[in-house]
This record gives C-alpha cells, sequence and structure tokens, in this order.
C-alpha cells in the first residue's frame, strides 16, 4: 500500500531468522522483488494510477546506481556485524522520513483516500513534471528527482531492496506528493532496480570464489510468490485506507526492526 515491495523487512527476516548473512542474501532480495512486484504494477496500471513520467525518471537514475551498490556490498561490506549496522541506519533513516511526512496535511491526506480517480499527465519536460489527481495538481523537479535516484539506487543495490523502500517515502515526505500516486512508480523503480542487480550478483558470483554471491533460487521465488499475492492485496485496498494510517503502520515497523539492528551492532 505503502509503495514499498516489503524487501527492507524480509532481508532483516532472512539474516536474523534464517541465518542467511552472506551477501547472497541481498541478491535473493533482489529477485524476490523481480518476482513479487509485477502483481502491484499491474493493479496500479489497471487503475490507472501509474504516473509513467515519475517511474522512467526513477528507473534511469537507480539503475546505474544499483550497480555501483552491488560492488560495494561484495568488496567492502561482506560482514554480517557491519552490514547489519549499515541496514540499521538506512531503516532508521526511512524511518524519519516518514514520520515527517506524519505532519504533512492538505493534499497528502484523507482528500484523496477512497477517490476512484486516474492520473492525468498535464507536463514532462527535462525541467518538471505535473500531473492532477482528484482535483489537485502535483509538480515536481525532474533533476532532483534523478539525482535522488541515483544515490537512492546506490544505497537500494548495497541493500537489496532495489529502493523502492527509500524513494517512496521521500517522495512522500519530500516531494510533497499523494502515495495513492507514487506508489506504482516506486514499484516499477524497484523492479528493474532488482532485476539489473539480481542479474548483477548472478554475473559477478564467479569472480569471488570464497563467497556466497548469487542468489538463492529456490528461497527467492518462494518468497516472490508469497509478495506478489500481498503486492495486489495491497494496490487493491491501498485506495480505501487513509495515507496518514499507511504511513504511520510503516513508519513504525521500520523503526522497530532499525532499533533491533542498530542496537545488536552497538553490543558488538
Amino acid at each position: 500500500m505503502a509503495g514499498v515491495s516489503g524487501a527492507f523487512l524480509l532481508l532483516p527476516f532472512q539474516m536474523s531468522v534464517l541465518g542467511f548473512t552472506t551477501p547472497a542474501v541481498s541478491a535473493t532480495n533482489h529477485l524476490y522483488n523481480v518476482v513479487a512486484t509485477p502483481s502491484g504494477i499491474w493493479r496500479y496500471l489497471r487503475e490507472g494510477r501509474m504516473v509513467w513520467p515519475i517511474a522512467w525518471v526513477i528507473i534511469a537514475g537507480t539503475l546505474p546506481g544499483v550497480l555501483a551498490g552491488v560492488i560495494v556490498r561484495v568488496r567492502y561490506l561482506p560482514d554480517p556485524t557491519n552490514f547489519k549496522g549499515f541496514a540499521g541506519l538506512v531503516l532508521l533513516w526511512v524511518a524519519v522520513r516518514l514520520a515527517q511526512g506524519l505532519r504533512g496535511g492538505g493534499k497528502l491526506a484523507s482528500a484523496v483516500a477512497g477517490a476512484p480517480s486516474r492520473v492525468n499527465i498535464e507536463k514532462v519536460t527535462a525541467a518538471r513534471i505535473r500531473y492532477e489527481y482528484s482535483g489537485h495538481r502535483f509538480e515536481l523537479s525532474t533533476p532532483a528527482l534523478f539525482s535522488l535516484s541515483l544515490v537512492v539506487g546506490i544505497v537500494g543495490g548495497l541493500y537489496g531492496i532495489g529502493g523502492g523502500s527509500i524513494i517512496a517515502p521521500i517522495l512522500v515526505a519530500g516531494f510533497g506528493l499523494p502515495v495513492y500516486t507514487i506508489a506504482g512508480a516506486a514499484l516499477a523503480g524497484t523492479f528493474a532496480a532488482s532485476a539489473a542487480g539480481a542479474a548483477f550478483y548472478v554475473v559477478i558470483a564467479p569472480f569471488f570464489p570464497g563467497q556466497a554471491v548469487a542468489p538463492d533460487w529456490g528461497l527467492g521465488l518462494l518468497f516472490g510468490l508469497g509478495g506478489a499475492a500481498g503486492m495486489y492485496c495491497g494496490a487493491r485496498l491501498q485506495r480505501l485506507v487513509p495515507a496518514r494510517v499507511i504511513r504511520t503502520i510503516l513508519a513504525l515497523i521500520v523503526l522497530f526492526v532499525a532499533g533491533r539492528y542498530l542496537l545488536a551492532f552497538l553490543r558488538v
């Protein structure tokens, strides 16, 4: 419902519960996104709530970033303890951005909840993207979105989340866009970045014979099938839930996981 695939929570589960701590866990997380996100993307497309200009800019920025993130993960953060510290910081930052978004109101919240509106693209240039939804006009800077996507791609490739879990809260809290319109674009960016990330992990695996780098195909596919069902349901039900409720639930979950990881890292 929030435009995130859930991979940012699935990775801590794999590491803490399943004991899957090698760099391959990030590759498996990317594989999960590849299998799971298309169902949610299709639902947003069907309802006319996919803002393709935003999706394409996110994809263009995250693709080169995610490849750089993969290299950093394998070469500099193979140790599970250090990686958990990094993961905790990423999750804490996401939770803070979500909490900041809770202070917003106006066009972002219940005014568009449950609305059957479709997105109408009004302007797409190298400088600005503008669209209309549920009687409100929303606009953002194209260069700013691309620059953000590049940075998010690096972090997402390193973590194994594709970047949607990071960029969706920023689009809501930082750019002032309603979650009802950016969720599909964020998932589309996640799908593209994760497909590139998973493929890149497979390509570089032979160059790191001492590490498990390639994804666990069976685990990734099983997680992905469950995620596909969940994402379809979330996309279908999203318009019935107030945006503030979606962001609050997500912020609390992320904050809890981030706190556990950072405490574990500090105790070492």
